[in-house]
């Protein structure tokens, strides 16, 4: 028998997105014996050497222009059409090739880019009949998610479905299934080892993360942080940014014995079993890693857009909170080391209400679909 072939597409758009197609990925061959799967990445694989020079510039803008992002976001529905018009010149014919190679049941989409890119070639070629799901890898949903050829949407809230309806989605077309975290981080290795792999002492621990990007320019933030580094053990994960983890090890101020400075890693899901806290960037996936461990979190700087809706969101579930000044660091830091049993007794809890929450919903969903 042939097994059933899931072809996951992303972009290289910050690491969430992808993060999330290989989640997927892990947990459809973890359910199923008989399914193929294959992650891409559709701008790098089509075009592999344009493909870092768009992300790096997307990723500067970023940077040095948020609110020209969160224009872009507010002003969706012209930008869409531009964009699908502009992607299927670019995309179409290679797109075409790709699912006529791979020949796959069902593709899955974890960024709007292939989304609106496999949608327009389902409505260009009405021979292609493979059903379409996309997965919205944040707690809020625009315009550039959306199109009449995609026959599921996975969501993470119930929130985002109701989104998903004002914009006339049929709610038939729509399921809350969380958000597809990697099976890992729904494991709960011992706390002696994960501390002897990583070098780190026990003590009350600061987990601090911008992202696959590593975007933790916030000086202002760092320094609050560190001004606690005697009593608290601070971990930097920095990402692929090698240059920032270079100029961070030249830094006095981060040679430290409670400082540990990390670059890419597979292994988030174990340095945030250990630690206390978590100082991130609220991207979707980051965010929903966190949850899935139960570790309470701050959030500092959201971009305008996704960033600012996934921290409302957390916010107001409970599960984080805005850094809004530095008194909220220091509170915090106040907390882990006079408060430490309560603010593990409240991580125990949350553990246990959102146990209700299957971590293979979204894969299964899939499975649902192919059989």
């Amino acid at each position: 028998m042939r097994k059933k072939r899931v072809l996951l597409l992303s972009e290289g758009f910050g690491a969430g997105h992808t993060q999330a197609a290989y989640a997927l990925s892990s947990s459809l061959r973890k359910l199923s014996p008989h399914i193929q799967t294959r992650v891409l990445e559709l701008g790098s694989f089509l075009n592999p050497k344009m493909a870092p020079y768009i992300v790096s510039a997307y990723r500067k803008t970023v940077t040095s222009q948020p609110r020209l992002m969160g224009y872009v976001y507010r002003h969706q529905k012209s930008f869409n059409r531009l964009t699908t018009l502009a992607l299927h010149r670019i995309f179409y014919t290679h797109t075409q090739n790709i699912v006529r190679q791979l020949r796959p049941d069902i593709i899955v989409c974890t960024h709007f880019i292939p989304s609106a890119v496999v949608s327009r070639l389902k409505r260009l070629d009405p021979g292609l009949k493979v059903p379409l799901v996309t997965v919205i890898t944040d707690y809020d949903a625009h315009a550039s998610w959306i199109s009449p050829e995609v026959d599921r949407y996975l969501v993470s809230t119930q929130e985002v479905k109701t989104k998903l309806r004002q914009r006339s989605v049929p709610g038939g077309k729509i399921q809350v299934t969380g958000m597809p975290v990697h099976p890992s981080f729904w494991e709960h290795p011992g706390r002696e080892e994960i501390l002897e792999q990583f070098a780190l002492r026990d003590l009350p621990t600061v987990l601090v993360m911008g992202g696959g990007w590593g975007l933790m320019n916030d000086e202002v933030v760092n320094e609050a942080l560190l001004s606690w580094r005697d009593r608290v053990q601070l971990v930097f994960c920095l990402g692929r940014n090698d240059e920032l983890l270079a100029e961070m090890r030249r830094d006095a101020r981060y040679n430290h014995q409670n400082i540990s400075l990390i670059g890419f890693t597979r292994e988030v899901d174990r340095l945030m079993e250990i630690s206390d806290l978590l100082v991130t960037k609220p991207g979707g996936m980051t965010c929903s890693e966190g949850l899935a461990k139960g570790v309470p979190m701050l959030f500092y700087h959201p971009l305008p857009g996704q960033e600012e809706e996934n921290c409302r969101y957390f916010t107001a579930a409970g599960f984080g909170e805005p850094i809004t000044s530095l008194e909220v660091v220091d509170n915090w830091m106040k907390r882990l080391l006079y408060n430490y049993d309560d603010v593990r007794t409240k991580r125990k809890r949350h553990l246990e209400a959102i146990g209700r929450y299957h971590p293979m919903q979204s894969a299964q969903s899939i499975i649902d679909m192919l059989e």
